[in-house]
């Protein structure tokens, strides 16, 4: 009888999971594949891909099943590549794998296949699963999305986590020749190079800062206060004033007494502190620049704000 001592070594690196291929490959016989089946000390994932224990089926083995179902060559991909490259914290419902495109596979529950033209070039490892390389899975999933807020998101968090770069990000979409939200991806990338550190902050730094003539502000500037590095959201520097922004993906509310500990040595150090959440930001911009404003004045600024817009609350709250 076979032994499947055969296959130890690629079943210890695929997470358990072998395809009939590979069995058969390793000198197991479809007889002794079957009885292994029938005998549930195996079961079946997808069509011809099998799971060799009776244990949990792990997040990694349904990545595993996927791409021996896909076929070679197949990397992980979208919020499965995400997932397993620190992108985002939460396990997907659903297994996505990037094939060629002539790939011809059948459509299975818990799995999506994507195709494309561009394949060789772009695929790296995380551990021992074949997946998107980080640049081209943050593309991945901007072209997903129909919100700039939300493409500004993807930049911003995998730069935010140290996972790549401006330059790299910048790189890839350059090597694409088609890429939604192009303009956009380059525009971000500029702010992110600037210090731009979430959708919220780019959303102030445009609609509240840039469109109404407040002074330039410093992004995610480090203080040191007694010893402690502190970092502003927004600093205007010359008039002691910070904006703290409370996006709540990026400030999650188990992280509110950092917040108040960086308000309060804010405080000691001379600064003005002012907090705003997406409602302010992206709903009341005008009345948000209006109030940033008289605070820069009481320290000294002489600047005179600009209307955003004909209905822009700036043009009746200024002389003429």
């Amino acid at each position: 009888m076979p032994s499947p001592s055969l296959l130890d070594d690629l079943v210890e690196q695929q997470h358990g999971v072998v395809s009939h291929a590979q069995a058969v490959g390793a000198g197991l016989g479809r007889g002794w594949i079957g009885h292994q089946l029938r005998s549930a000390r195996w079961r079946r994932v997808f069509p011809g891909v099998y799971v060799t224990h009776t244990g949990p089926v792990t997040f990694r083995s349904r990545v595993w099943a996927g791409l021996l179902h896909a076929g070679t060559p197949a990397v992980a991909s979208h919020r499965t590549a995400a997932y397993l490259q620190g992108l985002v914290d939460d396990e997907p419902e659903l297994v996505e794998v990037c094939v060629f495109a002539p790939h011809r596979t059948t459509r299975q529950d818990g799995l999506r296949i994507r195709r494309r033209r561009r394949f060789a070039s772009i695929a790296s490892a995380a551990g021992s699963i074949p997946v998107t390389t980080v640049e081209d899975t943050v593309l991945d999933l901007t072209e997903l999305v129909g919100r700039p807020d939300a493409v500004v998101g993807w930049l911003t968090r995998a730069c935010q986590r140290r996972l790549t770069t401006p330059a790299r990000l910048g790189a890839a979409a350059a090597r694409r020749s088609r890429l939604r939200h192009r303009q956009l991806v380059r525009e971000v990338l500029d702010d992110v190079r600037a210090g731009v550190a979430s959708a919220l902050e780019r959303r102030y730094v445009r609609d509240v800062e840039r469109a109404h003539g407040l002074p330039p502000s410093e992004r995610n500037s480090r203080q040191v206060v007694r010893g402690v590095n502190r970092y502003a959201d927004v600093r205007y520097r010359r008039w002691r004033t910070r904006v703290e922004l409370e996006g709540l993906a990026y400030h999650p509310a188990d992280g509110s007494h950092r917040d108040h500990g960086r308000d309060n040595a804010a405080t000691l150090h001379g600064d003005a502190t002012l907090r705003y959440g997406w409602p302010a930001v992206a709903g009341a911009s005008c009345s948000t620049a209006l109030e940033v404003a008289a605070v820069l004045r009481r320290r000294g600024w002489t600047g005179r704000l600009r209307p955003c817009s004909s209905t822009c609350l700036v043009r009746a709250a200024q002389p003429a």
